[in-house]
């Protein structure tokens, strides 16, 4: 009887993991292909862009909300992009990236808080960056995986979803709007 149970439970794990980690339903920037408008990110990143967001917990709970500006500058193969953020809790958070265009597609990025290289992919108005970034908890650096997209609605404005993970777990995600002046 007991085997039973124990053979019950590991063939529930076990299609668990397979409906979870199988589904060739994700979503890849080359669904984006043909569609419009195109975002360039090297172009709608050129200059200033104002920014609102919201960061929410794994379970949907707003925790906290930002503003930020952000301003480009891009040399014909690097796009440097320096970002400030004004936290609601009065925190004021400073990045700069560094974008290289690689083709037509395909980008790398480095931060300071990032480990490694961010690898960008452009198709059509979606903009896919992944990529992992040191959050400071509670005194203490966490390596967070970040799947963030970026979709352009028009010549002003994109929306930006993020979905930041641990060890293949959500954690969080964070939603923003951007507005380029």
């Amino acid at each position: 009887m007991r085997y039973i149970k124990y053979f019950k439970s590991i063939s529930l794990i076990i299609i668990l993991f397979l409906f979870t980690n199988c589904s060739n339903n994700k979503m890849k920037p080359e669904d984006f292909k043909d569609k419009k408008p195109r975002l360039i990110i090297e172009e709608y990143l050129t200059g200033d862009v104002k920014a609102w967001g919201v960061l929410q917990n794994r379970s949907g709970k707003v925790t906290r909300q930002f503003s930020a500006n952000l301003n480009g500058t891009w040399d014909g193969k690097q796009l440097i992009l320096k970002e400030k953020f004004n936290w609601d809790d009065g925190e004021i958070q400073n990045r700069e990236w560094i974008i290289n265009k690689i083709d037509e597609n395909n980008y790398e990025g480095t931060a300071g808080d990032v480990v490694g290289k961010a690898k960008g992919y452009s198709y059509g108005p979606a903009f896919k960056f992944e990529y992992v970034l040191l959050v400071p908890v509670k005194g203490k650096e966490m390596k967070i995986t970040f799947d963030d997209w970026i979709f352009k609605q028009d010549e002003k404005v994109a929306i930006n979803r993020a979905t930041m993970t641990k060890f293949g777990f959500k954690v969080a995600e964070l939603t923003v709007v951007f507005v380029k002046d």
